[in-house]
């Protein structure tokens, strides 16, 4: 399955992706700052990655998100039913050279569209760290009204941080 917009096409990773999210995405300090992963650090480890990303898509509303121009895999983005009828993005991230493009408001349109027509959502939930002041502008300009924020411990360095959490009636 795979989903469009204007500029990006949404779609289930392939073998061969990995070398442009490698490249984009997953060797990027930049990216994995706000993810709760760590930055991949060799081509095998990417390879390897891309293996058990291709597994996970499987049983899960999660894509790969391709720049229809390039053709270049430069993000990925997904969501979770977390009850009946509502739905919360399981991340979006992209490549740093690609925010700031409307990318990121094109795919949020985008996974809200679908949860709403093909899943029947009633509800979504948009997470951000509350320092990620480009994930909140986006939140806001789709939609959405803050909810409630609670405090979570960093995968990667230990340290708590303020996760705000946003609401959207579809």
């Amino acid at each position: 399955m795979s989903m469009e917009t204007k500029d990006l096409l949404l779609g289930k990773a392939k073998p061969e992706d990995w070398e442009s999210m490698y490249r984009n995405v997953w060797s990027r300090p930049a990216v994995a700052r706000f993810m709760q992963w760590r930055i991949t650090t060799s081509a095998a480890d990417a390879q390897a990655r891309m293996e058990r990303t291709i597994a996970w898509q499987k049983n899960h509303d999660t894509y790969l998100v391709y720049e229809k121009s390039s053709g270049q895999a430069i993000g990925f983005a997904g969501v979770e039913e977390i009850a009946p009828h509502i739905y919360q993005d399981a991340g979006i991230a992209l490549g740093p050279e690609y925010v700031g493009k409307g990318y990121g408001k094109q795919i949020l349109r985008l996974l809200l569209e679908y949860c709403a027509s093909t899943m029947g959502s009633e509800e979504f939930y948009y997470s951000t760290q509350a320092v990620n002041q480009a994930s909140r502008a986006l939140a806001l300009s789709c939609g959405f009204s803050y909810h409630h924020s609670e405090q979570r411990i960093d995968l990667q360095s230990g340290e708590p941080y303020e996760l705000e959490v946003y609401h959207k009636k579809l």
